[in-house]
């Protein structure tokens, strides 16, 4: 089955040792991923012809993801997705978050847990060797109440999948939106104006100037927001819509169809040129889809990749943005006593 090694991959600014690991299956598929912030720094899949291509933007050293990242390959929390103005009650209580977004917390705030080094276990399972990574998330750190355990399970498959599990507990009410935020290019180069995506939604969230939602699920049947049958991300992107202009492209919450809680189809791309099809599963209600609208050509990344605007794009699954101010969307609350459970699968094969 799977095979999984490891190596030194640096050290961070306090001198602390990061390592990558290496997890292969038997046909090849090779995910490297380090216990620096849970990042999937390369992630080889075979395309029609058979040639193994990598198809994550990041980079080729840690220095690279410390310095300048725009979240490459990381877990993000506590929370991901913006929280707005960088505040949320809970039971009364209005609980202060460092703003990093304009007058939002994004992605966890000052220090989340995208650069936060995890503690790596290598661990056997029935489906063969896996990856473990824990963190101890403090009471009170980046502002959030409860000491947070935090668990991430990655596993690679002999169906060509990259498997996440995401658990978690607390001994003080909180709230919680753990997501993996890849950036993908399934050609592995160029932008991914071409690649054709389907969304497994009939709505997504609108949101206001800053990004963040306004609490209406507005139906996306007649809008640029309309995935429901493969259509190519450039196909609509810059359109003459308001949505579209105020996130610059493509950055906005889909409501997925399928029952809470259960593993369901988000999102399947398919790229043309290379045949690499990605089918991306969750078991939470929401998925982002981001069409790295802020790469701008100032990051040189893996093999001295430019990366501009439009050469990536993610599919992060999550609870909804601003849950925490938006009582009518699904709770991100966890309460002492409860496990929060997250699964991610990226499935990968060609047509």
């Amino acid at each position: 089955m799977t095979q999984i090694s490891f190596a030194p991959f640096g050290t961070t600014p306090d001198g602390t040792p990061v390592q990558i690991f290496t997890l292969r299956n038997t046909k090849g598929m090779e995910a490297r991923i380090s216990n620096y912030g849970g990042l999937i720094v390369s992630l080889k899949v075979p395309d029609k012809k058979g040639q193994l291509g990598d198809v994550v933007l990041g980079y080729d050293n840690l220095d690279g993801y410390i310095k300048k990242s725009p979240f490459f390959g990381v877990i993000v929390g506590r929370y991901a997705n913006r929280i707005g103005n960088g505040k949320f009650e809970l039971d009364g209580k209005t609980y202060s978050l460092f703003v990093n977004n304009g007058p939002n917390s994004l992605h966890g705030g000052k220090v989340g847990f995208d650069k936060k080094v995890w503690t790596p276990k290598t661990i056997l399972t029935s489906e063969g060797p896996a990856l473990e990574l824990k963190y101890l998330s403090k009471d009170g750190e980046e502002g959030y109440p409860g000491n947070l355990n935090v668990t991430a399970i990655y596993r690679v498959t002999e169906q060509n999948e990259l498997r996440l599990e995401l658990s978690a507990t607390t001994d003080k009410k909180t709230v919680l939106n753990l997501t993996q935020h890849t950036y993908f290019n399934l050609a592995g180069s160029g932008d991914v104006l071409k690649h054709e995506v389907t969304i497994n939604a009939d709505k997504f969230t609108p949101v206001d100037a800053n990004l963040i939602p306004t609490g209406e699920l507005k139906p996306v049947a007649g809008t640029p927001f309309d995935f429901s049958k493969p259509t190519a991300i450039g196909a609509r992107i810059d359109n003459d819509d308001g949505q579209l202009k105020l996130g610059q492209g493509y950055d906005h919450n889909y409501v997925l169809d399928k029952p809470p809680g259960k593993l369901g189809v988000a999102a399947r791309i398919h790229e043309p040129t290379s045949g690499r099809v990605l089918e991306v599963m969750t078991s939470e209600p929401g998925v982002q889809f981001y069409t790295a609208n802020h790469l701008d050509g100032s990051i040189t990344g893996k093999e001295g990749r430019v990366y501009a605007k439009r050469t990536g794009f993610c599919f992060e699954p999550q609870r909804f943005p601003d849950t925490p101010n938006k009582p009518n969307f699904p709770t991100a609350v966890l309460k002492p006593g409860e496990v929060y459970q997250h699964t991610i699968v990226y499935h990968f094969s060609t047509h």
